[in-house]
């Protein structure tokens, strides 16, 4: 983490889990262990369903309220969607765009995430940016290269001051609900390779300035070493920020100095 250029950030990924009535009892059960003064900013992003009893649960504890996804028009004939301008106006702040299930799953490509990206942008939410590499993708040596294009494809039409807004999670697919998880050097490798990116784009000022979390099942045993990277500067925890108790032990990892 470098906290004098950028934020820490812990977010949450709920996936497809928890009710309205579930997301109430997450709140009670972590406002009663929640740290008073911490340092890196908290959020979760849940199921579309369960945003406005997030809002309301959350509010008293200073965690930002995210979603999971958005489609990239304003409006129009597209049945089960949602826009950005429909999650900014319930109070969301930020949105996870291009994560690898909605990329293996439901056929999401770097054009359809560039395009998500400059939606969340223009209707002033902060897009999570997802990233990373299959198992055989590493094995062939080619992480750097594949990574290096999706952050391009992310941010291709972007300016400068725009780009501030986002944040970058690195995710290796194969460490994503596998409980395998790169080792410390391996994750802050690929995250100085994202930031090295968004340099050759940007300039370094930018680059100083994006958060850049890791996203493969992090957790209380590992979540200290992670962060203690120069180029992590944060997290996206999927099974570990469904339960009060772990997550608030990242919270506190990432709030150490």
């Amino acid at each position: 983490m470098n906290r004098r250029y950028r934020k820490t950030i812990i977010a949450g990924n709920w996936k497809m889990n928890k009710t309205a009535t579930e997301t109430k009892k997450f709140a009670e059960d972590l406002k009663a262990i929640m740290p008073k003064a911490k340092w890196c900013d908290v959020v979760i992003c849940c199921p579309f369903v369960n945003i406005p009893a997030a809002l309301r649960a959350f509010k008293d504890l200073r965690i930002a309220v995210g979603a999971e996804n958005l489609f990239y028009e304003p409006s129009g004939a597209y049945t089960g969607e949602v826009s950005a301008d429909m999650l900014k106006d319930l109070g969301v702040k930020y949105v996870i765009i291009g994560h690898s299930e909605r990329r293996q799953y439901f056929g999401e490509t770097d054009v359809t995430v560039n395009k998500k990206v400059h939606a969340a942008l223009e209707a002033g939410l902060h897009p999570i940016i997802c990233v990373g590499e299959s198992l055989e993708q590493r094995e062939m040596n080619i992480t750097m290269d594949l990574i290096a294009l999706q952050v391009k494809s992310a941010f291709a039409g972007v300016p400068a001051e725009k780009a501030r807004k986002c944040v970058v999670a690195y995710e290796p697919i194969w460490a994503i609900g596998t409980g395998k998880t790169a080792t410390a050097e391996q994750a802050n490798e690929v995250c100085n390779a994202i930031r090295a990116t968004i340099r050759h784009l940007y300039g370094a000022r930018v680059a100083r300035s994006v958060t850049i979390q890791y996203g493969g099942s992090m957790n209380p045993k590992n979540a200290a070493e992670l962060l203690a990277q120069p180029d992590v500067d944060g997290g996206l925890i999927g099974g570990a920020a469904l339960k009060p108790d772990q997550f608030v032990e990242i919270i506190n990892a990432a709030n150490q100095e």
